[in-house]
């Protein structure tokens, strides 16, 4: 054989003497066919994982959001714009067409240069948030906007990656689904800023007090800077090393948007850092805010607005709350009562409570409010609640009904302010089924007086039967129509005497359409309410229709005038330098006394309550008692502090404003001056006695008794029988003859089964 083959031999003997290796088990299992194959199955288990996912997953609806990236807060403000007060969560959401194109340049050259290109998902940076996620290193950065906006709007923000690929997944769709305007648009107004502040409407009034459109290019810098660590960078709390950092990262900020051609090299020079002002805290509940922001949110519910919608925020509500004015009326409530009182020498000042509204009669706005000590203090609205009678500011509408529906006394005459009536103390009503003789104040006897003298002296005799005449059920129509609650209107003898509750508030509505010649006046807090992305919610017009002839409420009108000049408000309003009138009140036991009264151009209520402050065993808290000794005086009247809170109040928010005069359409009242008397050259015309109206109607005789022409008679002095004018003649201070204004003692009810209440 040859040498050749030879040394194959020598080879292949070689290989059979040498001993087999066996190979190890590590090397068994893991071949690198095995590693490829692995590596390539979990590669398509995850891809397919993925597309089951993607497929499963989807954006969810605004619905589905996450609600504290949708919750929103409410801001209050005055009728001159300025903010009274914030509730809820600091957020304001805005349209992207509010922010400025260059402070929206500025956060996405801050967070995301390639917002306006990319797909909505920064892969790498993703992957490798998970990578550190699950080596435990906590919260790690590398999101889009748009990765930014999916975990604020629709997920939480929990560190865990399922957490983590719902948020690829969602950003993908999302990116999809919307434009980038309403990716950018749902960051910004999602994204927390620091000082409670979410959203950027919120941040620009935190950080710089302008809304979002005032914004420049340097604050929009600060403000998308603050986004990487907002409690870090708040200049006012920052370390000198947090801010550098957040100078550093503004200009950073800056300098990418001239990378981006957002801005000129030039412009860049000449920006500064703008330093933001210090934190203030968010307007309170504190004081009368919060009655405000309660009755407005009442308001515009009861006006239809979705409940639901409105706790969720973003709504702007200005009130016509006139901040001279609501500074007047608490001032004349401090000067005229509260200074007054000694709540810890007498509990009777503790007790008592009173609440105003003040109404403009030609637009129907609240321009003022008093609700009580303040809604951290007293949480019930004084100027709301309508547990409270209002009594004898009840008479002025059914002298209004009676003119309204053209009714006749008993005896078939037309009733005016000129009729006359039988003023006699507990006098039976005649005509009703159901037997009422109320008393007159301290049971005073006043004959044969007109309707004009009995509305000075709130004679209660003479109304009871007015209400008889005109019919119960019209007094109470009339009564609904001018704005009072009629489900709290009892269709009985005593409703004559205001035994209904009313509020300050409604009274003030009331008496409006009265001022406003019988259109009616519903008075309304709320002026305008805007939603930041819904628009501006449509209201109805405070203003309404025609509910009295002009006549019958410029005769009404005319007839409280005697009230102030010779009634029994005279001592607190008489003699003003502006025109006035109003009526008093004084309820059952003298729970409450009130004073509304109104110029041409403003209408005002004031009640006062006797609400007891402590529960004592006896009486439980809240429960309504009596006013006298308050002060330390005896009764209070409505010509008492009432009606002095409310003549202090209104020269004050009437200032120098106050040649107005009452332009009235009738021949009737007090308030009509008296024809001129005839001239020698003219013979005199017949006298009409006191039983005529002036335009000529029948003899007018009392309701109930045989006809006769009475001669009017006012009440009764020590020196002998009574006489006076229709309008009546009363002590220099105002008050009648024993100083109260009209208040009865509450005493039996001898003429009738009824229990009366409301008795002034």
């Amino acid at each position: 054989m040859g040498r050749a083959e030879a040394r194959r031999a020598q080879r292949g003997s070689a290989r059979r003497a040498k001993p087999k290796q066996k190979k190890s088990r590590i090397r068994r299992l893991f071949t690198w066919k095995k590693i490829l194959g692995t590596f390539f199955g979990v590669c398509l288990v995850g891809m397919a994982g993925f597309i089951g996912l993607y497929l499963y997953v989807d954006v969810p609806s605004a619905d589905e959001a996450n609600a504290q990236a949708r919750a929103q807060g409410n801001i209050f403000k005055y009728a001159d714009g300025t903010v009274m007060a914030r509730d809820g969560v600091n957020r304001e959401n805005v349209p992207l067409s509010r922010v400025p194109r260059e402070v929206q340049h500025a956060f996405v050259a801050a967070e995301n240069k390639t917002f306006y290109t990319d797909s909505g998902v920064d892969l790498k940076g993703t992957l490798r948030g998970i990578a550190k996620t699950l080596m435990g290193e906590g919260k790690q950065g590398g999101s889009t906007i748009t990765q930014q906006y999916v975990k604020n709007y629709y997920l939480s923000q929990e560190q865990t990656v399922s957490r983590k690929l719902q948020e690829i997944v969602i950003s993908l769709k999302a990116d999809d689904k919307l434009t980038k305007d309403e990716i950018l648009a749902g960051y910004l107004n999602t994204s927390y800023y620091g000082r409670g502040a979410w959203g950027i409407q919120a941040a620009a009034q935190a950080y710089y007090g302008v809304d979002v459109e005032k914004l420049t290019v340097s604050q929009g810098a600060y403000l998308a800077s603050l986004l990487q660590a907002p409690s870090q960078y708040d200049w006012a709390t920052a370390t000198e090393a947090g801010r550098k950092r957040v100078k550093e990262r503004w200009a950073y900020t800056l300098n990418n948007m001239v990378e981006m051609d957002w801005l000129s090299k030039q412009d860049r020079a000449k920006q500064s850092f703008r330093v933001p002002q210090d934190p203030k805290p968010l307007p309170g509940l504190s004081g009368q805010t919060g009655y405000f922001v309660e009755a407005a949110k009442d308001e515009l519910l009861a006006k239809g607005i979705d409940e639901k919608k409105f706790e969720a925020g973003g709504w702007t509500i200005t009130l016509g709350i006139e901040k001279n004015k609501q500074r007047d009326l608490e001032k004349a409530v401090k000067r005229r009562l509260t200074d007054s009182l000694n709540p810890k020498l007498r509990k009777v000042d503790q007790d008592a409570q009173l609440g105003a509204a003040s109404v403009d009669p030609k637009t129907g706005r609240v321009v003022a409010m008093y609700g009580g000590t303040g809604y951290t203090k007293h949480w019930v609205n004084n100027a709301l609640r309508s547990d409270y009678q209002p009594a004898s500011t009840f008479k002025p509408l059914i002298l209004a009904s009676a003119m309204e529906n053209e009714a006749k006394t008993q005896d078939n005459v037309r009733i005016t302010p000129n009729t006359i009536y039988d003023g006699r103390n507990r006098r039976p009503v005649v005509g009703g089924t159901i037997p009422f003789a109320p008393p007159n104040e301290d049971e005073r006897e006043y004959g044969k007086i007109s309707v004009q003298t009995a509305m000075n002296n709130s004679v209660n005799s003479v109304f009871a039967q007015m209400g008889e005449d005109v019919g119960l059920d019209n007094v109470k129509k009339t009564a609904v129509s001018l704005g009072m609650n009629g489900s709290k209107i009892d269709v009985k003898p005593a409703m004559t005497l205001g035994t209904m509750g009313a509020s300050p508030l409604q009274m003030a509505g009331a008496y409006a359409t009265l001022d406003n010649h019988g259109r009616k006046v519903t008075p309304s807090l709320v002026v305008k309410a805007e939603h930041g992305i819904e628009g501006e919610m449509t209201l109805p017009d405070p203003i309404g229709d025609r509910v009295l002839s002009r006549q019958t409420a410029d005769t009404v009108t005319s007839v409280l005038a005697g009230v102030v000049n010779d009634g029994t408000a005279s001592g607190a309003v008489k003699n003003t330098a502006y025109k006035a009138v109003g009526k008093t009140g004084t309820s059952d036991d003298n729970k409450s006394a009130w004073f509304v009264g109104y110029t041409p151009k403003l209408v005002t209520a004031v009640g006062m309550f006797g609400e007891n402050s402590k529960a004592d065993g006896k009486i439980p808290q809240g429960a309504q008692v009596t006013l006298k000794g308050t002060g330390g005086g005896g009764r209070v009247n409505g010509g008492g502090y009432p009606a002095r809170v409310w003549a202090d109040y209104t020269a004050a928010a009437l200032g120098s404003d106050i040649g107005a005069d009452f332009d009235l359409e009738t021949d009737l009242g007090a308030g009509v001056p008296p024809p001129p008397s005839p001239t020698p050259t003219t013979p005199p015309s017949p006298t009409p006695s006191p039983s005529q109206s002036p335009s000529g109607t029948p003899s007018q005789t009392p309701s109930g008794t045989p006809s006769q022409t009475p001669t009017p008679t006012g009440p009764p002095t020590p020196t002998g029988p009574p006489t006076s004018t229709p309008t009546g003649t009363f002590p220099p201070d105002g008050g009648t003859t024993d100083g109260s204004d009209g208040d009865p003692d509450n005493k039996p009810n001898r003429g009738g089964r009824e229990p009366v209440s409301g008795l002034e």
